[in-house]
């Protein structure tokens, strides 16, 4: 039995037009004898809608109230989608994440799958049958409604991809696969047709909005192969694959992230387990912090910089400043006007001259360097938010990216 695991976007199935465009395409697969299960996120901004309403009613709901109100964005998608392949004369069934077998821990608006139990699925895969299932959410071990957190539907698909040992993995979107830049900033950008799973995961997590990195480590680890893909017109998408089956090449891609804060602890007394202090206080609070950086100390005093989400900003002041007192530190200063240029590449490490190519090109476009970070395939720069579109569209050009043919 051949196994496809399809995940359609909110806005692939916004209005029934759009609904019954998705159940035809979904068939065509059916009739070529695939068992395909079917992992759909809610209509269009209902998710957002239903968060307003919220708080309408309170400032501050309840974690568990808002996971009970948003699962049923979802249940509202895979219900119409599983009336309109029936409608055509296909055989469908929807399934909310408890009765696909989705089982996560019990933090809500955040869980962590811990298994999904696939035996109803499969059986329905014998019975001829499609399988709808409700992205974005799943059950706890006590029976709680839980929700995984920004990008969940493409986690659920990924993580059923892996447990139904599937054949492939596709995600079906707005765009036509992986650039080489947002082609809303670089109208030239290039379509990647082939990606590795480490550079995809790079790409995830520093600002490409096509694919959630929990998703991209979980067909990472299990070898699933998956595919981007415009979910409204025809083509290949970009595959994503292993590493070793491309051919290496220095830069793949630049992305840009503007959801970037930067915090400074400032003074800090250069002792022993300071920094332990600073960063258990944080992990209390559940927030995850992106990037540090500790400054070279005087032999007394060094100041420690850090990376996070704009939403976790104050909340991680707020810490930071009940910390000082405590530790005898400076102060603290924070600035949210910051974005996050990243350049990645399966060849950087190995290839020389790339880091001075993007800081001589930011410095030929009078772009200051605020902080660097890097890994063995990513190279990332901190600038000022308003020369983002500027840094883009240099360092593209720069690395002739737009030429960029990637071969497996």
């Amino acid at each position: 039995m051949k196994i496809i695991v399809q995940k359609y976007g909110g806005s692939s199935i916004s209005t029934p037009e759009k609904i019954i465009k998705v159940a035809k395409r979904i068939l065509e697969l059916a009739e070529m004898g695939k068992a395909i299960a079917v992992v759909v996120s809610a209509m269009g901004d209902t998710t957002d809608r239903l968060i307003e309403m919220a708080k309408d009613i309170s400032p501050n709901p309840p974690y568990r109230e808002m996971d009970m109100l948003m699962a049923t964005g979802e249940q509202v998608s895979i219900a119409l989608l599983s009336m309109a392949i029936n409608n055509l004369g296909g055989t469908s069934v929807s399934l909310t994440g408890a009765q696909s077998g989705i089982v996560t821990d019990g933090r809500h608006r955040n869980a962590k799958i811990k298994k999904v139990k696939i035996e109803r699925i499969m059986n329905l895969f014998k019975e001829g049958k499609v399988v709808i299932v409700a992205g974005f959410q799943g059950i706890s071990s006590e029976s709680e409604i839980t929700t995984l957190g920004r990008g969940g539907s493409d986690t659920s698909a990924a993580a059923l991809a892996a447990a139904l040992n599937a054949d492939c993995c596709e995600i079906l979107t707005d765009v036509e696969g992986v650039y080489t830049a947002d082609p809303n900033i670089v109208n030239n950008a290039a379509k990647l047709n082939y990606i590795s799973y480490e550079e995809m995961l790079e790409f995830a997590g520093s600002g490409a909005k096509v694919l959630h990195p929990r998703a991209v480590e979980i067909v990472m680890k299990f070898g699933i192969p998956l595919v981007v893909k415009s979910a409204h017109t025809p083509g290949n998408g970009t595959t994503i694959v292993e590493d070793k089956m491309l051919e290496r090449v220095a830069v793949t891609g630049v992305t840009v992230d503007r959801n970037v804060a930067k915090i400074a602890i400032q003074k800090v007394p250069d002792t022993p387990g300071i920094a332990a202090t600073i960063f258990s206080a944080i992990s209390k609070t559940g927030i995850n912090i992106r990037l540090i950086i500790q400054g070279i100390s005087d032999g007394k005093y060094s100041d420690i910089t850090m990376l996070s989400d704009k939403e976790d900003m104050e909340s991680v002041v707020k810490v930071l400043e009940r910390v000082c007192p405590k530790i005898k530190a400076g102060g603290v200063t924070f600035n949210d006007g910051m974005a996050e240029v990243s350049v990645i590449g399966s060849g950087i490490a190995s290839s020389t001259g790339v880091a001075a190519k993007i800081f001589k090109t930011l410095s030929d476009n009078n772009i200051n360097i605020d902080s660097i970070s890097t890994s063995h395939i990513r190279i990332a720069c901190v600038i000022d938010q308003q020369k983002v579109e500027t840094a883009v569209k240099a360092i593209h050009r720069a690395f002739k990216l737009e030429e960029l043919i990637r071969k497996i």
